[in-house]
């Protein structure tokens, strides 16, 4: 098998089409067939999934709709360790084999070590994880080694000079986040191309954000090309830098596969001047997002009041951005109260910090609870 995907867009089943919006489980699986079948019948193979994603059903859905439904050497697969679930040597041959059995695969076109950041890197190091994830590339079960990172560009040159073997690394790129300081998607591309890396972009869109943008960044986008969606300038700035070899989409209906696959197919590169309207666009969006979330969920698995952090950010971002001094209401007011029906609310947070812990964004969550607490309290 060639290293580098056939096209550069890759499908993250991490954000599927769910029958019931309360749970992560219950994902919408005739719908989800019917992406992938169109996702490969445009020519694209890519499919990235984890041991968590969908309350830890993402991998099983996989089998689903792909493995079982298509040969094996039309597509390729990849899937995650992360140290979270890891706690001797041995499970780490658990959970693979428990990968392997989910996915109906028979091995893994990429394996990534999962979400390296300083914590996490400390349990990699202590049971080997990269010597193992090699042992499995040799025994034929992994074509290619990887990890993917949420750290900062110190950190990941280390890591890149300490582990020369890992293939590729996948890391968070968006035109939001370029110059950010918490996620440094500049500074962490920039240690890849000095280490002559290719890599896959995770969260081009940021979890939704650079989809649905404020009416200003969208006039500015549209203004340059009136019949490119919004979301396509997100994933096209990605794809546009050198050495990025695949950028991941976590789409979440027919419409979106039909999107990404129609403008991807036949890639076209940003000009310089349409790298600049995406620095403007984000100098605005920024002005308007009061918590940078990208919904990715991993705080709320080990949750212990079953809070429901990244939608109630959402619906507080929305908020944020409209005048509801006007107002005096809007319609996320009422989401609110369904949603507590069903999960807890912010003002339940005990601040434990278990989901401090492991968002990759590193978001003070805690505090943020407050602020929801107090907004939607109030």
């Amino acid at each position: 098998m060639d290293f580098y995907p056939k096209q550069k867009l890759g499908f993250g089943l991490m954000r599927m089409p769910l029958l019931d919006k309360s749970s992560e489980t219950d994902v919408d699986i005739e719908q989800v067939k019917r992406m992938v079948d169109l996702f490969l019948e445009q020519g694209f193979t890519y499919f990235d999934t984890a041991w968590m994603y969908h309350g830890f059903a993402s991998e099983s859905v996989a089998k689903t709709v792909l493995t079982d439904r298509h040969p094996r050497e039309s597509y390729t697969l990849a899937t995650k360790l992360h140290a979270g679930f890891l706690r001797t040597q041995g499970d780490r041959d658990l959970v693979f084999s428990e990968q392997l059995r989910k996915t109906g695969a028979g091995y893994f076109d990429y394996y990534l070590i999962h979400g390296v950041d300083a914590g996490l890197l400390q349990q990699y190091e202590k049971l080997d994880c990269f010597n193992w994830l090699l042992e499995k590339k040799a025994q034929g079960l992994v074509r290619h080694a990887g990890f993917s990172f949420h750290d900062s560009a110190e950190l990941l040159d280390r890591v890149l000079t300490e582990h020369p073997e890992m293939e590729f690394v996948q890391l968070q790129i968006n035109y939001l986040d370029w110059e950010s300081p918490w996620v440094q998607s500049r500074a962490c591309y920039e240690v890849c191309v000095k280490h002559g890396k290719p890599v896959i972009v995770m969260e081009p869109v940021k979890g939704g954000t650079l989809a649905k943008v404020p009416e200003a960044a969208e006039r500015l986008l549209k203004a340059s090309d009136p019949v490119s969606s919004v979301p396509s300038w997100a994933i096209r700035f990605a794809a546009s830098l050198p050495g990025v070899m695949l950028v991941l989409s976590g789409m979440s209906d027919l419409e979106q596969v039909r999107d990404n696959t129609g403008f991807m197919r036949q890639f076209r590169p940003l000009s310089e001047a349409e790298t600049a309207l995406c620095f403007q666009a984000a100098e605005i969006i920024n002005g308007q997002i009061a918590i940078p979330c990208t919904g990715c969920s991993y705080c709320t698995e080990g949750c212990p009041m079953h809070i429901a952090i990244p939608q109630y950010f959402s619906l507080y971002n929305e908020d944020m951005r409209e005048n509801l001094a006007e107002k005096g209401w809007s319609a996320t007011m009422g989401t609110y109260e369904s949603l507590t029906g069903k999960f807890g609310k912010a003002s339940d947070c005990v601040g434990c910090g278990q989901c401090e812990g492991v968002c990759p964004q590193h978001l003070p969550i805690i505090d943020n609870l407050k602020l929801v607490a107090e907004h939607y309290g109030s």
